[in-house]
This record gives C-alpha cells, structure tokens and sequence, in this order.
C-alpha cells in the first residue's frame, strides 16, 4: 500500500535518516565499544543501555526506509487548482459558531503537526473537508461535539 507524503515530509525523513546513519549509528558503535571496555558485559549498565539505543536507532532507520520505499510524493505546487480541497492544499476554515478561523495544510500520517498546522489526512476535519470548494460548510466529529466549518480559502502552497 502507498502512502501520500508531500515533499516537505520527503525531505524531512530523508534529513533525518541521514541523520540516523551517519551521525547516530556511529556515535552508538563508539558507545557500545566504549563500554565494553568497563568489563563483564553481564553487569554492565552502560553496555546494555547502548545496545538498546542501537536497537532503536535501527528500527528507526528502517522504518524510514520503509515509509520512502511505500511513498507516493504529492508536490502540491505542480497540481492545478480545481477549487477543490484535496491532499496538500493549505485551508482556511471558519468556526460556524466561534468565527474563528483556523489553517491547515493537509499531510500524510507521518507529517501531521498541529504546532505548525500540519494535519493528518486521515485527521476528522481533513477527512469532513477533501473535496469541498470554497463557501462550502462541513461538519467534523470531535470529541467535544459536532462543529461547522465554512472553506473560506484553499491554496496550492
């Protein structure tokens, strides 16, 4: 199965696998060397602590690896506008009952970070909004209740 990820997210888990294997899994094999030095690895703490950590950072590694591979990436600046939300369009919505507004950039799974706007696809309110056009409403389920948002903006940024 693949997954949407828009370029930003690419580049993000690219960054941090080579993250991963050029600073952070030679730093635990220097770690792991280091305490193998202290003696008895049965007892040794420090030792076990590391190869923990290299388990994590491995697991990690491939993980990334495997997300890449299962990718579909959506440059959303390369999509026409059809007036339509879809998968890495920017929204701005507005609380039918609040007038607040609220921005969100559509994302994959892995991507989604509501500190800088970033939601999920599979997210309730992405999941109300893909499809509708400009002035149209959408009802999303939330915990709290149900709430209305009107599409005040869509951008392809």
């Amino acid at each position: 199965m693949t997954w949407p990820m828009t370029v930003e997210g690419e580049q993000w888990l690219r960054d941090e696998l080579a993250e991963l294997k050029t600073t952070a899994r030679p730093n635990i094999v220097k770690e792991i060397a280091a305490a193998r030095e202290h003696g008895d690895l049965r007892e040794n703490a420090e030792y076990h602590a590391a190869k923990e950590q290299q388990g994590f950072i491995e697991a990690r590694i491939r993980d990334i690896e495997n997300k890449l591979a299962d990718s579909q990436i959506i440059d959303i600046t390369r999509i026409s506008p059809t007036g339509k939300v879809v998968f890495g369009s920017t929204v701005t919505l507005s609380d039918c009952e609040t007038d607040e507004t609220v921005r969100y950039k559509i994302v994959g799974e892995d991507e989604a970070d509501l500190k800088f706007g970033k939601i999920s696809v599979m997210s309730p309110i992405a999941r109300a909004i893909i499809g509708r056009s400009q002035g149209d409403t959408a009802m999303v389920l939330t915990p709290a209740g149900d709430r209305e948002y009107i599409v005040d903006e869509i951008e392809h940024i």
